[in-house]
């Protein structure tokens, strides 16, 4: 079991061995200039779920809007962004750029994040929640999803 991905270029490829604790689209400015998009599209998986299986991506540290930066692995020789660790949650927890997975399609939005600056044309009447900024996350994650994340706190 397990959901893999990789780079464009296939020199790095992993697995993903449980589904996301939650899948967050956030449409804030700085997401939309990382990722050339309208918004970036983020799976909250433990660093520990995460297999590799070819590869060894390249950190690269990268400003944030919040001051405190992220590091963005990379395949080394294709530079396409595979997951973050941002310094809020620290290395324990990855968020993995769902569009790097083989079937993107199997993890849409739990939640918009970050909608007043969303793109205008962009309507997010699909179902998902959204919030203006953050959120409050005992408010929209799942028991399961929060029971793991508090294990990673130990």
């Amino acid at each position: 079991m397990g959901f893999e991905g990789g780079c464009d270029c296939g020199q790095v490829r992993y697995r993903m061995l449980r589904e996301p604790m939650f899948v967050h689209c956030c449409h804030c400015r700085w997401c939309q200039r990382e990722s050339g998009a309208a918004f970036a599209l983020n799976a909250m998986i433990e660093t520990g779920n995460l297999e590799l299986l070819k590869g060894r991506p390249s950190p690269v540290d990268t400003p944030s809007e919040s001051g405190a930066g992220q590091k963005i692995l990379r395949c080394p020789d294709c530079w396409l962004a595979l997951w973050s660790h941002y310094s809020g949650a620290g290395s324990k927890i990855a968020f993995l750029r769902v569009g790097t997975l083989d079937q993107p399609d199997r993890f849409p939005p739990d939640i918009h994040i970050f909608t007043a600056s969303k793109q205008p044309w962009l309507d997010l009447s699909g179902g998902a929640p959204s919030c203006e900024a953050y959120y409050d996350r005992s408010h929209y994650w799942p028991e399961e999803s929060l029971r793991r994340r508090e294990a990673l706190r130990g």
